[in-house]
């Protein structure tokens, strides 16, 4: 895959005073994503857009825009989506059905329930889960969690350990949302939302929305810009529900992962960065443990050894996350953004020794997986 780059990105505002409709921010990260790439409406082809705010993303976005495209694509699977668009616009570049792809996602879900607006959409609760009355998607999360405690002895400081590695993150980067730093007993002493979780081992909820340029590496040099080299990109899902998930210990990144790496040719150990949907505390404790950066069972004690905060050997979320820099749902993009912009050498205060980098997606609870391998052009 070597022979696609990732050419630029936009990300909207999160924080505005005033009101916006999905398709704004939709349009405003896709515009800055154009400025970056140095590519107007009409060298775009491809357009492949998510939200659960819209329907037809990708044609309204597309008219929005004075795009007219010869390929569309609104799949929506959670949060992953935009990493599937991402594969979808290399193998369309590839086979020479595009030239140029441009991926957006963008939401207002946070102004939607503070304003009683228009809601987004949430994702039907499976019927055993309703049944039980428990709350969708924490709860599911949650039984991951509590699973993982009970099996391999992770430990409630571990976890909180997740939370305080994201605000030192957080605390270097000025766009996040929550910048102040917390401690363990932080963690814990927020409200118990779904027992082993409290509030702060919850993601945010915010507005906003980012948006990828995809092409290949010689239009990308045509357009005067080098790009982020795409290296593998692997996808993999077993379950929509949680009461049908394999193992609740065990995710889809333990394929997709691997494939990847296959793909690039790299292993973990070769990995200066990495970046998880961390949409709750378990999250990032499992799936790099799926990857192969430590032993299964070994995630909590990972992070709360240090290793993923700021001067670790494997940094981590350097944003802030979704647990502190932002959260619009199907936070996949942000993933690759971050990961692009370290390796661009563009995070300011955050800035990392990053030539690789490799970001994950994950859709439903635990349900889809998508793993990106990445490198800067000069790696």
């Amino acid at each position: 895959m070597s022979d696609i780059v990732l050419a630029g990105y936009g990300l909207a505002e999160t924080r505005v005073s005033h009101q916006r409709e999905p398709l704004d921010i939709m349009t405003e990260a896709a515009l800055g994503a154009m400025r970056d790439a140095g590519v107007k409406a009409r060298d775009i082809d491809g357009v492949f857009a998510a939200t659960a705010q819209a329907s037809l993303p990708s044609l309204a976005l597309a008219e929005h825009l004075g795009i007219t495209p010869t390929y569309l694509d609104s799949t929506v699977h959670g949060g992953s989506s935009n990493m599937s668009h991402i594969a979808h616009a290399a193998a369309a570049i590839r086979t020479g059905a595009i030239d140029v792809a441009l991926v957006v996602y963008g939401s207002t879900q946070r102004t939607a329930l503070k304003e009683g607006g228009t809601r987004a959409a949430v994702a039907q609760v499976p019927p055993f889960e309703a049944a039980a009355g428990a709350s969708f998607p924490i709860g599911s999360y949650a039984l991951m969690a509590a699973r993982h405690m009970h099996e391999y002895g992770t430990t409630r400081e571990q976890l909180s350990m997740v939370a305080v590695a994201a605000r030192e993150w957080a605390a270097l980067n000025p766009a996040a949302q929550l910048r102040d730093r917390i401690t363990v007993e932080d963690v814990v002493a927020s409200p118990l939302i779904s027992s082993p979780f409290h509030k702060l081992d919850c993601c945010l909820i915010t507005d906003g929305g980012g948006a990828i340029v995809v092409m290949s590496a010689e239009r990308a040099a045509a357009f005067g810009t080098c790009g982020v080299k795409l290296l593998g990109l692997s996808e993999a899902s077993d379950h929509l529900s949680v009461s049908a998930m394999p193992d609740l210990t065990r995710s889809g990144a333990a394929r997709s992962g691997p494939a990847a790496f296959e793909q690039a040719g790299l292993g973990p150990l070769e990995i200066d960065t990495v970046q998880i949907y961390d949409a709750f505390s378990i999250n990032p404790v499992m799936v790099l443990e799926d990857l192969g950066f430590c032993k299964k069972g070994e995630g909590g004690a990972f992070i709360a050894e240090g290793h993923t905060m700021p001067g670790g050997r494997l940094p981590l979320n350097t944003s802030g996350g979704g647990l502190a820099f932002s959260h619009p749902g199907m936070f996949g993009i942000y993933t690759v953004i971050e990961a692009m912009t370290q390796l661009r050498g563009e995070a300011g205060d955050r800035q990392v020794a990053a030539r690789t980098a490799l970001a994950h997606g994950i859709g439903g609870t635990m349900s889809t997986h998508a793993t990106m391998v990445l490198a800067a052009s000069a790696a």
